[in-house]
């Protein structure tokens, strides 16, 4: 499956071989600045299907309440267009499909973090057929998945990686106002930062992107993907061109037929620099492979390098001499790599080569053009690296720039030709698909000179120009039949003619009545019949991970203690404290189960208490044990409940309360509880937003010379960890059980503004979570809390308490209400527009 970010993108992949291209729209879609216009979907699917490829659009966002009647819409008009899949990300709008059209193939996106084969099944309750798994996963853990779910499994191979769980990333939202999940990713990844360990700034050299990992290169995988079983291989990249699509579909096709047929996956090394040379941040397996720490991050750069030209010997006044590894011609364009002395605020050197003179044995002169490079810049020892080659483009033209079909498919003829008879042929795509012409205009006749296998073989097999080459051909022909040359062409002119045209034909797909305004509106009627909360003021739940907090939790006595600890299996003495002092316990578990992991699942109901669900793979294991042996379940945020379809539904998978997604804003967090009742809901007011969370660990990487968590020394007990940005600011970052690591905002994201607006619309169950607060700032902090739900203190006095307990300040971050926005969504409504507050 190969990426599109419009036409020439599409086109690009259909010649170079691909057997699907997914794409999005202008809405709805985790690219927000590329895409279709829902107008030109018809001819989009007609384009793919002419040429036996599949479309499958991305609707791959979250969707706020607002926004439902509009998503119903456009997943109505996708269908009629003859779209073979939508990939989703929210689980509400996965459902909403299935209602819709039961029999429409839907496809989990990889930002529903599935990991597992519980994850996959989860999917599966809401409609999904085909689930893309996470790309942090192994080659180990995906055959396992395979081996435990009959759930269509997809799978990355190439492209950019994420460093953060796609889905589990909220910096852009945190520091920007653009939800990586409503497709507004700001790449706060790519930026530099500086390593803080224990206080003190770490020197690494020339590592100072320490969260832009490398460019996944899976191909010499793909035997083995193919041996597992793996129904799709997918290429990232609906940001790049069409001849970052050419290469790398005509790449991974060779490679799959060839690990189709039992042939080894060769590549050449004209090949793979081909694919180097288009774009690459560095090639790698990276996770698919195993883990290793050291691989994931290089960090010198955060954007394309290309192809590695040599090293910099010596700067003239008008001119570059470098050590060659390749040749070098005019017209390419080259970068100066000099991250090990220059800091990252400093802009690189580059530009195009405008002459070549030969220099000594085994360096070349490079001239550039004087006013778009600064010589002075430049020194012995800088890496070069050829950025663009212009001989590559020119190859990529036959594909790029096809009038006709390039990449064909096999079709099987069968003629049947008879003296005295009418001949008729079928053309056969797949058993699914034929089609059959039977020209009555003329008769097969009988002559001495009949017409010869050979004869009709070369007739047939002249299929120039459309999208199919002769794979099989049967005859049933007298032995002395007389067709001529005119009457074959005309046979297989009409059949292919039919062929195409039933290819291209859209199946119907039946699509139910309008759902959405009537659920909601029953959801809404439920609401106003459930009684008012009895709740007092509100309860306080606290979030505490070290054992000072949790000193400062027991004596505050708050509705209960949740416990998110680095080592897991050291929480039994911790839930006994908690339960011992009369409040209730309950434990965080992991944002991510892998198969390895499924130990947790039984470690977590040994300790007989309420648990905090962050995985929807944990989710669909927990529900299935018997309401009564169940233990009361709480869906974290990170299940990215948005909207009031999602929450029903969550909620009727057996949870007793959700956490909204930290993608949505106070208002409508407070509109949420119009439709879901207040006390199905747990808010959290006082946190470090979780920017990013990753399965590369900073802490090996950088404080250890191990691979993973059986060499690295675990120097996440022994060492404090944070990341400083451009604005001073330190991130703070913790590991957790799987050794993935966490990244939390500098500032404390509080809901202090909008407390009065929470308690008015019923809430009740307030949640604070603390990082590295000690023991002080966390009782004063949760008295704070107390003092404003008892009425001692105002919001304003609250916010300024809040400050108080935080070094770094604090911020409205996520929850941030720009003004006005209630009325912004209802005249947006009106105009059936998508009104993307900013923030």
């Amino acid at each position: 499956m190969s990426p599109a970010g419009h036409w020439p993108q599409l086109h690009a992949a259909v010649e170079a071989g691909a057997d699907a291209v997914y794409f999005g729209l202008n809405h709805f879609s985790a690219r927000a600045k590329v895409g279709f216009d829902v107008s030109e979907l018809p001819k989009v699917m007609q384009t793919l299907h002419r040429r036996g490829v599949k479309g499958f659009v991305t609707f791959n966002t979250l969707v706020f309440d607002h926004e439902l009647e509009l998503a119903e819409s456009a997943i109505r008009e996708i269908i009629s267009a003859g779209a073979d899949s939508i990939i989703v990300q929210d689980i509400g709008i996965a459902k909403l499909i299935h209602e819709l059209a039961p029999e429409f193939p839907i496809h989990g996106s990889t930002q529903m973090s599935v990991t597992s084969a519980e994850g996959a099944e989860l999917a599966r309750r809401f409609g999904c057929s085909r689930v893309v798994l996470g790309r942090e996963l192994s080659l180990s853990d995906i055959k396992l998945i395979a081996s435990q779910s009959d759930m269509e499994l997809e799978v990355f191979v190439h492209g950019a990686l994420c460093v953060s769980y796609s889905g589990q990333c909220f910096s852009s939202e945190a520091w920007g106002g653009r939800s990586a999940n409503r497709g507004q990713c700001a790449q706060a990844c790519r930026l530099s930062y500086d390593l803080i360990v224990d206080g003190e700034r770490r020197d690494l050299d020339a590592a100072r992107y320490l969260l832009s990992p490398g460019d996944l290169y899976a191909l010499e995988q793909i035997p083995e993907l193919t041996e597992i079983g793996v129904a799709c291989v997918k290429i990232e990249g609906r940001y790049k061109d069409a001849d970052y699509v050419a290469v790398t579909t005509k790449a991974y096709r060779q490679a799959i037929d060839a690990a189709w047929n039992c042939e080894p996956v060769e590549m050449s090394r004209e090949a793979r620099q081909d694919i180097e040379q288009i774009y690459s941040r560095g090639l790698g397996p990276f996770f698919i492979s195993g883990t290793n720490h050291q691989t994931v991050v290089v960090g010198r750069a955060p954007r394309h390098r290309g192809v590695r030209l040599g090293v910099v010997t010596k700067v003239f006044p008008d001119s570059v001499t470098v050590k060659t590894e390749l040749g070098v011609h005019r017209g390419e364009g080259v970068v100066f790599d000099a991250a090990d002395r220059r800091s990252p605020e400093i802009q690189e050197q580059g530009g195009f080569v405008f002459d070549v003179q030969p220099a000594r044995e085994g360096e070349v002169r490079l001239f550039f053009d004087h006013e778009k490079l600064q010589l002075d810049d430049i020194e012995a020892g800088d890496v070069v690296w050829r950025t663009f080659d212009p001989q590559l483009t020119r190859r990529l033209k036959p594909i790029v720039q096809a009038n006709d079909p390039q990449f064909t498919r096999p079709i099987a003829f069968q003629l049947f030709a008879h003296v005295g008879q009418p001949p008729r042929i079928v053309a056969q795509y797949s058993p699914e698909l034929t089609a059959v012409f039977v020209d009555q205009e003329n008769v097969a006749a009988a002559r001495s000179l009949a017409t010869t296998e050979k004869q009709i073989r070369q007739q047939l097999e002249r299929l120039g120009g459309t999208p199919y080459h002769l794979g099989s051909l049967e005859l049933d022909v007298s032995s002395d039949a007389f067709l001529p040359a005119s009457t074959l062409n005309r046979l297989r002119r009409t059949v292919v003619e039919r062929l195409i045209e039933n290819q291209s034909t859209a199946k119907s797909v039946s699509i139910g009545a309008s759902r959405v305004t009537r659920e909601l509106n029953e959801l809404a009627a439920i609401r106003s019949q459930v009684p008012a909360s009895s709740i007092q003021g509100g309860r306080i739940h606290l979030l505490v991970r070290t054992p000072e907090q949790l000193n400062a939790a027991i004596a505050f006595h708050p509705e209960s203690i949740t416990l998110d600890y680095l080592e897991l299996y050291g929480l039994r003495p911790a839930v006994e404290r908690i339960r011992n002092a009369g409040i209730t316990p309950r434990v965080a578990s992991p944002r991510i189960l892998k198969p390895s992991e499924q130990k947790v699942i039984q470690f977590l109901l040994s300790l007989e208490c309420c648990v905090l669900v962050r995985s929807g793979g944990l989710l669909q294991e927990l529900v299935k044990i018997p309401a009564e042996d169940r233990p009361v379940l709480i869906g974290d945020f990170s299940l990215n409940v948005a909207n009031a379809l999602t929450a029903d539904a969550m909620l009727l998978t057996g949870l007793s309360q959700i956490t909204p997604t930290h993608d949505l804003n106070a208002a409508q967090i407070t509109d949420l509880t119009s439709r879901i009742p207040p006390a199905r809901m747990e808010v959290v007011v006082y946190h470090h937003l979780p920017v990013f969370h990753t399965e590369h660990c900073l802490f090996c990487r950088f404080l250890s010379t191990g691979t993973d968590n059986t060499n690295c020394g675990h120097p996440c007990e022994k060492h404090r960890l944070a990341v400083r940005d451009g604005q001073n600011r330190e991130h703070a970052v913790l590991a957790d059980v799987g050794c993935r690591n966490t990244i939390f905002g500098a500032e404390i994201q509080t809901a202090s503004r909008f407390m009065n607006d929470f308690v008015q619309a019923g809430l009740g169950d307030f949640r604070m979570e603390f990082v590295h607060q000690d023991e002080f700032a966390t009782g004063a902090a949760a008295a704070a809390l107390r003092e404003f739900l008892e009425l001692r203190i105002t919001a304003d006095e609250l916010d300024q308490r809040f400050r108080e307990t935080g070094p770094s300040g604090t911020t409205q971050g996520s929850l941030f209400v720009p003004k006005d926005f209630r009325k912004l969504f209802q005249i947006g409504q009106k105009l059936g527009l998508v009104i993307e507050p900013t923030k």
